[in-house]
């Protein structure tokens, strides 16, 4: 196997450091050999929300994954018409890196209604692991879930990281609101946010 590649998803509506901090943690852990950062252009849980725009978003990514030869920037759902679901995500990835593992990254409250995303059997089974960022309330019950998807323990790898109370949201109402937000994120990300005048409103 051409070793293993996480898939960490998300908005990134701004990237801080709270997303760098658990994505360096789980390529460690769960010794990655690369990691994608899948930018989600419009997600489907989001559709009432205001989002900032795609290439606003990307710019701000690009810049904070700059530094790091192991994390990398993936175009899988930009070049794709929506909706995205993650299973087809991860079987387009999987095409792209044939030989290799996928690990895909969630949060402790996504594996806990992982049974109501869509297609969660495949989406299992095309990958080689689940990679779960643990929060303290999120209250897993693997015993249910187990029941509910057969074979998913033995997939799911629980990522020991700080718990960081840094949100995208609350950058984003810091920023809005004049307070402090420049020791959330890399100053490159700050820099261009400043310049584009981003969240100011």
């Amino acid at each position: 196997m051409a070793g293993l590649i996480g898939i960490f998803g998300g908005t990134f509506d701004p990237p801080h450091l709270g997303h760098l901090i658990l994505a360096a943690e789980a390529a460690y852990q769960l010794q990655l050999s690369r990691l994608l950062w899948v930018l989600t252009p419009t997600p489907p849980h989001k559709l009432n929300q205001n989002i900032t725009p795609l290439a606003a978003r990307l710019e701000l990514l690009q810049a904070a994954l700059a530094d790091n030869p192991l994390f990398e920037l993936s175009m899988v759902e930009m070049n794709r018409p929506g909706p995205h679901y993650a299973v087809d995500t991860v079987r387009l990835l999987a095409q792209q890196n044939s030989g290799a593992g996928m690990v895909y990254l969630m949060g402790g409250d996504s594996l806990r209604d992982l049974p109501t995303w869509r297609q969660p059997q495949e989406l299992l089974a095309a990958c080689a692991s689940l990679g779960v960022m643990r929060r303290p309330e999120d209250a897993i019950d693997l015993t249910v879930l187990e029941s509910q998807l057969p074979g998913l323990t033995g997939k799911v790898r629980f990522i020991n990281a700080p718990l960081l109370e840094i949100s995208s949201r609350e950058i984003r109402r810091r920023i809005a609101c004049g307070e402090p937000y420049r020791y959330y994120l890399q100053p490159q990300v700050t820099a261009l946010i400043q310049s584009r005048g981003l969240y100011q409103d």
